[in-house]
């Protein structure tokens, strides 16, 4: 047991790797995979939507498309791409510690606000429930946002 008379003397730093070292792996593991100014270079020179493909393929986007039939289309892409960026979001969130988990909670609170707008301004303009929520952002998704439809459809 590390007593508080250490962590006073600045011996904190030896205590990282047991509290938020994991977390720092997982990010520096997040970081690596962003694409690079190259990719970016490489993905405006591609003239189809398989060259796409096969170039996000290269990167670690690679378990993204998989799967994914030839005949591609441009919301396919985007969809997939954003479904991995909120994947990723995900497993931080739930591998952090206070203070980070709050900030990354916070984050999320922007997306909430926009969807809970769509959900609203959907429902006065008489707009298809499911296809509102199919528009909304998956970082601002939490567990009550149906309900909130529901309720807005009754006047």
């Amino acid at each position: 047991m590390i007593s508080t008379e250490a962590v006073a003397w600045g011996s904190e730093g030896f205590l990282f790797n047991a509290k938020d070292g994991f977390l720092e792996g997982i990010i520096r593991g997040c970081r690596g995979g962003l694409l690079s100014v190259q990719d970016y270079n490489n993905l405006r020179q591609c003239e189809t939507l398989d060259d796409v493909k096969l170039h996000l393929c290269s990167t670690d986007y690679v378990s993204v498309f998989q799967n994914e039939p030839s005949p591609l289309h441009p919301s396919t892409i985007v969809s997939r791409c954003t479904q991995k960026i909120v994947d990723d979001f995900s497993m931080v969130r739930c591998q952090a510690s206070e203070p980070l988990a709050t900030f990354l909670d916070f984050l999320t609170f922007g997306h909430m606000i926009d969807n809970v707008v769509l959900i609203v301004t959907g429902t006065l303009h008489e707009r298809d429930i499911q296809d509102l929520l199919d528009k909304c952002h998956p970082l601002g998704m939490f567990d009550s946002i149906a309900t909130l439809a529901v309720a807005s459809n009754m006047r």
